[in-house]
């Protein structure tokens, strides 16, 4: 997954940093993108709208 894929406003799946081990997906939208890298092995990490921050797993609706 791209970094230009991700747009704020966009709905995303990601994993908080403490549901990493058991992988659980936190639904929300993204208010600002914190990877200044154009990939990420794990994941590129958002901020949503809520105030969680995690990496991105899935876009879109499930």
């Amino acid at each position: 997954m791209n970094r230009s894929e991700i747009k704020p406003g966009l709905r995303v799946y990601i994993v908080l940093k403490e549901d990493q081990r058991t992988g659980k997906l936190t639904e929300g939208i993204v208010k600002n993108i914190l990877t200044k890298s154009p990939t990420h092995p794990h994941g590129i990490k958002v901020r949503l709208e809520s105030g969680e921050v995690g990496r991105v797993k899935k876009m879109g609706a499930l």
